[in-house]
């Protein structure tokens, strides 16, 4: 009995072990890297698109917001003069078409006013020929005057007195009557000039939405800001938005829509390496020649923005076609020949910067020191040497075997580097 017991115990005992082994495989961590010396390379992916170094630019016109009604295929031969797009602003022919109305009840209220006055006036010399027919008769009396008795002659006399009144009151009217024509007719002239420019202005404007091609070439059209394709029917456009150019020239650029986060990032003259979706077999070389300082909003009132990044292509292996996209890389920043690990197995602990590095019996935290950076690596300028093989996921304290920190006057003079 005892012989059997003490056989249930063996068995438990190896079982106990067994698993005491499985778990700590399975917390040991796996995920490694081995530690090598290589050129350090910190690099911005980006889309681009090929475009001509001279060309013509097509832009939607100032203070338009409307939709693209037609636009030429990308890639046609047009000669100079041709229709290359249209734009249909609801709201300027709206306004074009109130406008027109506005002038046209101008004219008929200028036309009905002359007519009104005319008659006034009309009627005004009829009373005023009226009034000197009667005051040459009363004249005529006059000669009579002393023929007659006391009373009559007072009666004449006043007679005469109001006929004269009579005719200076209708000279006056007359006279209001013409400044008022005049007034009158001036004030509508005044309307309809400027109802007339106003229309002028509208349908100037109202043919601007017609693009015409400026020159002879292949018509080459813009991407849209807001979907990246190509520009389309029912696209909407705004003020000087590029739709369409035409190249002048075949020496190649590339332009790049960086977020503001991305245009901060990149400097004049950094190198860039170009492939093209369109020819998997070609590969260029260049550098960031321009950054624009203002930006474009992502649509109409929007606060993100996109700014233009124009690159050079400098060699290619073949021909670059303009309208082709074009995958940049963007080389920021460069060191040859250094300690680069991954970001991720650098860890923030109590204020200092660490790795785990894999000893036999578990993992040593050691404090580094840290150079230049990208998103993805990270120099090690002090505290690590090549080959030694360092952990991409933090270990479990049970397998930190040892700490090792650098000294003072390491950390103080490598970190007022960087």
């Amino acid at each position: 009995m005892k012989k059997h017991n003490s056989f249930h115990h063996f068995l438990l005992f190896l079982l106990l072990l067994g698993l005491n082994s499985c778990n700590k495989k399975e917390k040991f961590p796996t995920s490694n890297y081995t530690v090598v010396r290589t050129d350090f390379e910190d690099i911005l992916a980006i889309e681009g698109y090929v475009d001509p170094t001279q060309s013509i630019s097509v832009v939607c016109p100032g203070n338009v917001n409307g939709t693209i009604v037609s636009i030429v295929k990308d890639g046609t031969f047009v000669n100079e003069g041709d229709k290359i797009a249209e734009i249909e602003d609801k709201d300027l022919l709206t306004r074009y078409n109130d406008d027109l109305t506005n002038l046209e009840k101008a004219i008929s209220q200028l036309t009905e006013s002359k007519a009104n006055l005319e008659m006034q006036y009309s009627l005004m010399e009829a009373q005023v020929k009226i009034n000197q027919a009667e005051s040459e008769i009363s004249n005529l009396d006059a000669e009579q005057i002393q023929y007659l008795s006391p009373n009559q002659q007072r009666i004449k006399k006043l007679e005469l007195e109001k006929t004269a009144l009579e005719k200076k009151k209708l000279q006056k009217r007359l006279k209001a009557l013409d400044r008022i024509n005049k007034s009158e007719v001036r004030k509508l002239e005044l309307q309809i000039n400027q109802f007339t420019n106003r229309v002028e202005n509208s349908k100037k404007k109202l043919g601007s939405l017609v693009l015409i091609a400026p020159i002879s070439g292949i018509v080459m059209v813009a991407n849209n800001m807001i979907t990246g394709n190509k520009m389309t029917l029912g696209d909407m456009v705004w003020d000087n938005v590029l739709i369409i150019s035409i190249p002048e020239s075949k020496k190649m650029k590339v332009k790049i829509m960086a977020s503001e986060g991305n245009f901060k990032r990149i400097s004049i003259n950094d190198s860039v390496i170009f492939s093209f979706d369109a020819q998997p077999e070609n590969k260029a070389w260049g550098q960031i020649k321009i950054k624009s300082p203002v930006g474009q909003p992502f649509k109409k009132n929007s606060t993100v923005k996109f700014f233009e990044v124009e690159a050079s292509i400098d060699s290619s292996l073949i021909q670059t076609e303009p309208g082709f996209s074009a995958n940049c890389r963007i080389v920021l920043d460069r060191v040859p020949d250094t300690i680069v690990v991954p970001q991720i197995a650098v860890f923030e602990i109590d204020s200092i910067k660490a790795v785990y590095v894999q000893k036999k019996e578990g993992y040593e935290l050691r404090q580094v020191i840290t150079g230049k950076s990208s998103p993805e690596k990270t120099i090690i300028t002090k505290g690590l040497k090549r080959d030694e093989i360092i952990s991409l996921i933090e270990p479990t304290a049970g397998f930190i075997k040892s700490k090792i920190l650098l000294p003072d006057s390491i950390v103080k003079k490598y970190s007022k580097r960087f």
